[in-house]
């Protein structure tokens, strides 16, 4: 591992870097939160079926 030139090219990353805008960050949170719903959702389903179906928990 040659650090120096790590810490170089992570100094280059860290420059280009900038801070999102409110709008940026809000359509990324939303997303999020919609995946989050999206696959709670899909385990609910699961576990629905699941309870259900004989010999299920």
């Amino acid at each position: 591992m040659n650090t120096p030139t790590d810490l170089t090219s992570y100094i280059r990353v860290l420059k280009l870097a900038s801070t999102p805008t409110w709008d940026e960050f809000s359509k990324v949170a939303m997303i999020a939160g919609l995946g989050i719903l999206l696959v709670g959702f899909i385990g609910f389903l699961i576990f629905s079926i699941m309870t259900f179906v004989p010999g299920g928990p």
